[in-house]
């Protein structure tokens, strides 16, 4: 490899803390020194504006676009994101060279022991589509208001009681050495698709970076993410879409669990498939499948090619 690689990221407190954790795995990989990697971080627009839900300013190319044009322009030579918050349809000039092993995929409910034991009518601080649906489904009694801000701003504002509770990402609070709030099983909240899972793009034909990056990659989550992304990316789902998938390997084969929701939580289809790895068309197949089960009430929040 000539010269130094750079890494592009969010400049937040977990993107580095991810980014940290990436280019030591690769240095470690290569046998290069500690530092070795220089990490870029880039400001993104969702980064930016926090005072309005993502839905409403562009969606989840506000966590991308920079790091994208970044990438793009050859000031990075790969980036790391969260794979939860980059988009399903990607440009082809980019490419997924790697991810890390799949982290805690629950959810961890901030504010309460158990989302049953929260007072009645209760404010939930969230600005995911999908966590809003799952707890509306299980509890109509709760007001739900949008929340953004890095992990410390949210935790600030249940602890100063501006909101009852909130959910954030196991993996992420672990990412960032914060101990707080309960865990939520997944068969009580299943997570989004690709939560917990750290990505790595570079440019497509970039091919000394991609032989570089694939020595980190851990291929059961790749199939896992990829899996999870052929079956939003067939429901054209977008930020204002209540989707969660999660997938896993067991017995050689892939196991998905998926659930779309009506925005008030009240509609709900849920599925099951069993899948050979790599094999994305039969997810893509499923969320098509579930998608014509729907009611009215879930299908206008999706956009099929």
């Amino acid at each position: 490899m000539q010269g130094r690689l750079k890494l592009g990221t969010r400049g937040s407190p977990l993107a580095l803390a991810q980014s940290r954790k990436v280019a030591a795995a690769i240095e470690t990989a290569q046998r290069w020194p500690d530092g070795y990697i220089e990490i870029v971080p880039i400001k993104t627009t969702g980064d930016m504006v926090q005072d309005r839900p993502l839905a409403e300013i562009g969606g989840k190319a506000l966590w991308t676009k920079e790091l994208d044009q970044a990438l793009l322009n050859g000031d990075v030579d790969f980036c790391v994101h969260s794979m939860k918050d980059v988009e399903s349809v990607r440009p082809r000039e980019i490419h997924i060279a790697a991810v890390r092993p799949r982290g805690d995929v629950r959810d961890r409910l901030i504010g309460g022991d158990q989302i049953s034991n929260l007072k009645q009518g209760a404010v939930i601080g969230t600005s995911s589509k999908r966590r809003q649906a799952q707890l509306l489904a299980m509890r109509p009694d709760f007001k739900i208001v949008p929340l953004r801000g890095n992990v410390e701003t949210r935790l600030r504002k249940v602890e100063e009681g501006e909101i009852d509770a909130t959910l954030l990402a196991c993996a992420g609070l672990k990412r960032l050495g914060i101990d707080v709030g309960t865990s939520i099983p997944t068969e009580v909240i299943l997570p989004a698709p690709a939560q917990a899972v750290i990505g790595i793009e570079c440019r497509t034909d970039d091919n000394r970076t991609q032989s570089v990056l694939t020595t980190v990659n851990n291929q059961i989550t790749y199939w896992c993410v990829m899996a999870e992304r052929a079956f939003t990316r067939a429901l054209g789902a977008t930020c204002s879409s209540p989707v969660a998938a999660f997938a896993v390997l067991e017995d050689g084969d892939l196991r998905i669990r998926a659930q779309i929701f009506s925005e008030d939580g009240k509609d709900m289809v849920e599925q099951r498939g069993v899948f050979d790895c790599g094999d994305e068309q039969a997810p893509a197949a499923m969320a098509k499948e579930m998608l014509g089960k729907a009611p009215e009430s879930i299908r206008r929040l999706f956009s099929p090619a």
